[in-house]
C-alpha cells in the first residue's frame, strides 16, 4: 500500500486520507461510498498505529464493525465506521476503514482497547467469519453454540446436513 496513489487521484483522496498521510501513517484511499463516506484500506499490521488516529483526528464514535466474504477461497474484511458526533452538526462526518486479511490466517489486532464498543461486534465477526481478533479479552463464540464447527457466513461455507431443534415446546 501506498501513503499516495499519485496526483490524477485526488477525486479518492478526502481529509482524512490527507490528514493521515501528513502524520506519516500508511493506508490506501478507495475513494467514497454512495453516500459519500470517504472509505480507506489498511494493512492489518498496520491497523494498530493508525486505530487510535479517528479518535485523534475528531471522530469520537465507532459506529459499527462488521466483516464481509469478499469471495469463495478470496479474502475476508473487517470494516470498521467511525462518525464524528458533534451538538452544531446537521451531518455528522463519517469515515470507513476496511481491512483484507487472508482465509487462511485470518489475523486482526482488536481494537477493544482503544474503541470499547468494538466488543461484541469483534466477537460476531469472529464467529460468523472466524476472523481472530488479537489481544481481544473475550474472544468467543456469541451467536452460534461453543461446538458449532466452521464460520456459517463465508461463502465457502458447507452447511451440515442436520437440523437440532432446541425447546422447541
Amino acid at each position: 500500500m501506498l501513503n499516495i496513489l499519485g496526483s490524477n487521484n485526488n477525486k479518492i483522496q478526502g481529509r482524512f486520507s490527507t490528514w493521515l498521510i501528513r502524520h506519516g501513517l500508511t493506508h490506501r484511499p478507495l475513494g467514497f461510498d454512495y453516500q459519500g463516506v470517504e472509505t480507506l484500506q489498511v494493512k492489518s499490521k498496520d491497523w494498530p498505529s493508525v486505530a487510535v488516529s479517528p479518535y485523534v483526528y475528531g471522530f469520537n464514535y465507532l459506529r459499527s464493525q462488521c466483516a464481509y466474504d469478499v469471495e469463495p477461497g478470496g479474502l475476508l474484511a473487517s470494516v470498521y465506521h467511525f462518525t464524528k458526533v458533534c451538538d452544531d452538526a446537521d451531518e455528522p462526518e463519517e469515515i470507513c476503514i476496511k481491512i483484507f486479511v487472508s482465509r487462511k490466517n485470518p489475523k486482526i489486532p482488536s481494537v477493544f482497547w482503544l474503541w470499547k464498543s468494538a466488543n461484541f461486534q469483534e466477537r460476531e465477526s469472529y464467529d460468523m467469519f472466524g476472523i481472530i481478533y488479537e489481544n481481544h479479552p473475550s474472544l468467543k463464540r456469541i451467536l452460534m453454540p461453543d461446538s458449532w464447527i466452521g464460520w456459517p457466513l463465508r461463502k465457502d461455507y458447507i452447511v451440515p446436513n442436520f437440523y437440532e431443534l432446541q425447546d422447541a415446546y
